[in-house]
């Protein structure tokens, strides 16, 4: 019954589509196991799917870096994944942002990884009060209470962070609110390869988060400004759920939101109301092999971008 009763409240939520996503990924006991499937990008740079995001695996002559850690119970299997593609020891952790998809499988590795966030996404993992939680719901323990802060952020940046050098350097970049108001680019510079995490999670209308920083007036801006920094660094781009893509579709995906952002803008000057804006908005035509709308995202954006817009 208490499942039922935590089931219904979320239902009650806005921003209900991306929890119900992330953990209906989760298997209970006795269920499908949990496998994690890798794709070969480079000789030292892998996507490994399954469970949550993509998380991205940079094996460094020091050690391995690991991009974005799943859902929870996700971390045993995308560690057990690690070994089987190298003996080298697990150093680092970046997390492109603070949702549970991402995160969770954090305290699932050694105490000794160091985990490198955004400032702003250090703070929200603190809370973890997501996109899935109202901010005056009863507080529940989040999965780093539950485990003793393990897994929290040792390391934190603002604007830009450089990890390692020569062939082994991460650039850590932030360009601002989107997704949410902690996202970081992941850039392998000697690869020509970036990881976006969910504020390009695929061709799709996005998930924007109020509840930790999302913004939809700022989202356009924020993916053309990440286009044009990493144009001539970067050929290909590790996206949060979907296939890689490449410079070109990050700016066609800021374009898309940027058509999104006027259309809402259009609608608040002729007086319409959220759902009647929502209703109104399908994929442009000129935006091809991008994902149908989702009644209920579509709704929550609206209505955030609509808050927003002056």
């Amino acid at each position: 019954m208490k499942r039922f009763a935590l089931l219904a409240a979320l239902l009650m939520i806005g921003t209900l589509s991306m929890a119900v996503a992330a953990y209906q990924q989760q298997p209970a006991t006795g269920e499908k196991p949990r496998i994690v499937e890798v794709e070969k990008l480079k000789d030292n740079l892998f996507v490994l799917k399954g469970g949550g995001g993509n998380s991205a695996v940079f094996v460094t002559a020091k050690g391995v870096v690991v991009v974005d850690t799943k859902n929870p119970g996700w971390g045993a299997p995308l560690v057990a994944k690690i070994r089987e593609l190298t003996d080298k020891p697990i150093t680092t952790i970046i997390n492109t942002h603070t949702h549970g998809d991402h995160v969770s499988g954090n305290v699932e590795f050694e105490p000794s990884v160091e985990v490198v966030v955004h400032a702003n996404a250090a703070e929200s993992m603190k809370r973890m009060v997501g996109p899935f939680t109202a901010a005056d719901a009863p507080k529940t323990a989040t999965i780093f209470e539950q485990n003793g802060g393990k897994g929290l952020p040792k390391r934190t940046f603002t604007d830009s962070l450089t990890l390692g050098n020569g062939a082994d350097r991460i650039d850590l970049r932030y360009f601002g609110r989107g997704h949410t108001n902690g996202d970081t680019w992941v850039i392998f510079p000697a690869l020509r390869v970036m990881h976006a995490g969910d504020i390009f999670s695929g061709k799709n209308i996005p998930i924007l988060d109020p509840n930790n920083g999302g913004s939809g007036v700022a989202m356009p801006e924020t993916l053309s400004k990440a286009a044009n920094a990493t144009a001539k660094q970067v050929d290909t781009i590790i996206t949060g759920h979907s296939t890689q893509m490449t410079i070109a579709d990050l700016r066609e995906y800021s374009e898309y939101n940027r058509d999104f952002l006027n259309a809402v803008r259009e609608g608040k000057k002729a007086g319409k109301s959220v759902d009647e804006i929502a209703a109104a908005w399908t994929n442009p035509s000129k935006y091809s092999g991008y994902a149908a709308p989702a009644a209920d995202r579509v709704k929550n954006n609206v209505a955030l971008t609509l808050g927003e817009v002056k």
